[in-house]
């Protein structure tokens, strides 16, 4: 009967053995899966921030271009003012001079 009682404690013994095994085995393949997902999942965050920092930079780079377009026209606009202007005075000096050889 000892025998039969220390087989059993044995067999009890290495279930018990097997089972911590398995669960730490288990444990750590979930713990690495888990790794795995969270790089996975970082390194996609850091692929759309950089596809957003791109367009950022050619957002800032469009505007930039923009402000430039905008600098540029209204330079031309005081340029085609001050001609109208001139313009303008020669247009009233034809005038005064008609007027005063027309009467």
């Amino acid at each position: 009967m000892a025998n039969e009682t220390l087989i059993a404690l044995l067999i009890s013994l290495g279930t018990l053995i097997f089972g911590v095994y398995s669960g730490v085995a288990g444990i750590r393949r979930a713990s690495r899966t888990e790794q795995r997902k969270d790089a996975s999942e970082l390194a996609m965050v850091i692929v759309k921030l950089e596809n957003i920092s791109a367009g950022v930079t050619e957002i800032k780079r469009d505007i930039s271009h923009v402000k430039g377009d905008i600098k540029e026209l209204t330079e031309r606009l005081i340029i085609a003012e001050q001609q109208i202007r001139q313009a303008n005075k020669r247009i009233d000096e034809m005038q005064k001079r008609r007027d005063v050889n027309g009467q």
